[in-house]
């Protein structure tokens, strides 16, 4: 896929679109969680910072269905924008999701002090619909799985700007 595909999603979001706490590249406070391509998977690596912690030594189940909800819409705003023709930072700015549902299971314990892998499998639903399959490891153990209905963001979803 060259060069482009190692761009994050996340990367080429509007600046009004970067806030996110669970993806917003402008928000200092929030994951900044970054999704690419890895062949027809999506990928997302993320280490939890101490704060994530539920008891010591293991994660917090928020912060599992934070960055699973982030991963399965940026999933689906790559698939739509490879369907379209692109991949990240190439064409048009890529179409934005929200979460219609989200649903975890939560497998095993995760534990606090290792990089957490969430690979993504995406099918379309409906055109403005897509289901994000994802699963979370910590190295190759399967904590949590989660399932992620994402709509087109409507355009009326934001404010318009005067």
């Amino acid at each position: 896929m060259g060069e482009k595909a190692t761009i994050a999603i996340q990367d080429t979001y509007d600046e009004k679109y970067s806030w996110c706490y669970g993806c917003g590249r402008l928000n200092e406070q929030g994951l900044q969680i970054k999704t690419r391509w890895e062949g027809e998977k999506t990928k997302t690596t993320y280490l939890p910072r101490p704060e994530h912690m539920a008891i010591p030594g293991f994660v917090y189940g928020g912060l599992i269905a934070s960055i699973i909800d982030c991963h399965g819409t940026a999933s689906a705003a790559m698939a739509l924008h490879r369907k379209n023709g692109f991949e990240p930072g190439e064409g048009p700015e890529p179409p934005r999701f929200v979460t219609a549902s989200l649903n975890i299971d939560y497998v095993k314990p995760t534990p606090q002090d290792v990089p957490l892998t969430l690979i993504g499998t995406i099918e379309e639903i409906h055109p403005k619909k897509w289901r994000v399959i994802t699963e979370l490891f910590a190295q190759d153990t399967r904590c949590a799985r989660g399932e992620v209905i994402a709509a087109v963001m409507p355009k009326t979803f934001m404010k318009s700007e005067n």
